[in-house]
């Protein structure tokens, strides 16, 4: 057999449990420690998945899988209540991998999906990877395929949920499960239209993860906000609002800023050209009607992409979820009293130089490890989050935080 490739990056990832109006006044340091100590044990099996040589998409999964077991968080078991007293459930996929990395991920050929209404599945994430990688090729348009699969990238319950899921062997729990205590009484104070006097995550949860092969995956999993009325569909769900994950070759002219077109090389092949391979992955939470009205995902990620000079990822997040940016101005004179713009974004971004240059040997001998950018951003209170970033002296350190500044 031949010798399988050398790995070209180092693998990492970011995950986060809901943004929003969260202030030391409303987060007593018990609820603090409950919250750092699930996200500090998600972080960690993630990683070790990574480490392993598990793909971005299955590492992914298996933490969103973990935050929907989880009832402190607003996904799964632990979602909030439409303002009909019942649970609706989405969540979402995306993947992606950097040009010319060869990754399994480029088969699926979907590349993102959403899936919502969901009522009694345990783990819609695990639904909607289903949904990504059964595509149903070779048939008739629209109709289930060999893999029960389809095209589709959105579906909604109850045909995704009563009639795909039990085919696929889903495992699913019945309506006690998904009830807590906390979330119902929440349920019950905003109808009398009352404030919360403790924090409780809201928004979504999410997971990017970057593997050793440059394969990226993004996945997104709520119970939606708090009283909403039944049938309302969120950014989640939603290619481009709440999620998105996309990769491209830039070239530039050697002396240049300006990137130019891949093409371009081959029209004018007397300039000395010097290539850049990208891909970026991104998960929002906070007020999902805010992230839809301004396609809050894409609008980052394209960005990153489509502007002059090109922007890093961690700029076009802080342009897009940052304080001022365009989910805050999206709200317009009803910011800060509506929840309206409130949010953030975590991300990845990883960058290949072209050609891949080795440290020595060759192809099938020792390569540097390139290392993903973790990126994130919020305008609101707080955002849960849990990350690995570099010491400084070469140490990865594991980060979990939910202000700006260190809880005290």
């Amino acid at each position: 057999m031949p010798a399988a490739p050398p790995p070209l990056f180092q693998p990492t990832l970011i995950l986060h449990g809901g943004a929003g109006a969260i202030h030391r006044a409303t987060l007593p340091p018990d609820l603090y420690a409950q919250y750092h100590a699930s996200l500090l044990a998600y972080l960690r099996s993630t990683r070790a998945l990574l480490a392993d040589g598990a793909s971005a998409l299955d590492a992914a999964v298996h933490a969103v899988a973990r935050l929907e077991d989880d009832p402190l968080f607003n996904c799964g078991r632990g979602s909030v209540f439409t303002a009909a007293g019942t649970i609706e459930m989405e969540a979402s996929l995306m993947v992606t991998s950097v040009p010319g990395a060869a990754h399994p991920s480029a088969g699926i050929v979907k590349r993102g999906v959403g899936v919502m209404g969901l009522r009694n599945v345990r783990h819609p994430i695990r639904l909607a990877r289903e949904v990504l990688v059964r595509s149903g090729q070779g048939q008739g348009q629209g109709q289930p395929g060999g893999d029960g699969g389809s095209m589709h990238s959105q579906l909604v319950a109850p045909y995704v949920e009563e009639v795909l899921a039990r085919q696929w062997g889903l495992e699913f729990m019945p309506d006690e499960w998904f009830f807590t205590q906390r979330r119902w009484d929440e349920h019950l104070r905003g109808l009398r239209g009352e404030g919360e006097t403790v924090a409780m995550s809201q928004g979504t949860v999410g997971c990017v993860c970057l593997d050793r092969a440059g394969g990226l995956a993004v996945a997104t999993s709520t119970g939606g906000l708090t009283n909403k009325l039944p049938g309302r569909i969120g950014d989640t769900p939603t290619l481009g609002a709440g999620f998105w994950a996309e990769a491209w070759e830039e070239v530039e002219r050697a002396g240049e800023k300006g990137v130019w077109d891949l093409t371009l090389g081959d029209c004018l092949p007397g300039f000395a050209l010097k290539g850049k391979k990208r891909a970026v992955a991104v998960s929002g939470t906070g007020n999902g009607d805010s992230f839809l009205r301004t396609a809050a995902a894409r609008t980052a990620c394209a960005m990153s992409r489509f502007s002059t000079p090109s922007p890093s990822l961690a700029e076009a997040v802080t342009a897009v979820a940052g304080p001022g940016g365009e989910l805050q101005r999206s709200a317009g004179d009803r910011w800060g009293s509506t929840g309206e713009g409130q949010g953030g974004i975590i991300g990845i971004e990883a960058e290949l130089e072209d050609p891949v240059v080795l440290e020595t040997g060759d192809a099938h001998d020792r390569t540097k490890l390139r290392k993903g950018n973790v990126v994130f951003d919020f305008n609101c209170g707080g955002l849960w989050r849990a990350w690995v970033e570099d010491s400084g002296n070469g140490e990865e350190v594991e980060r979990v935080m939910v202000f700006r500044e260190e809880y005290q």
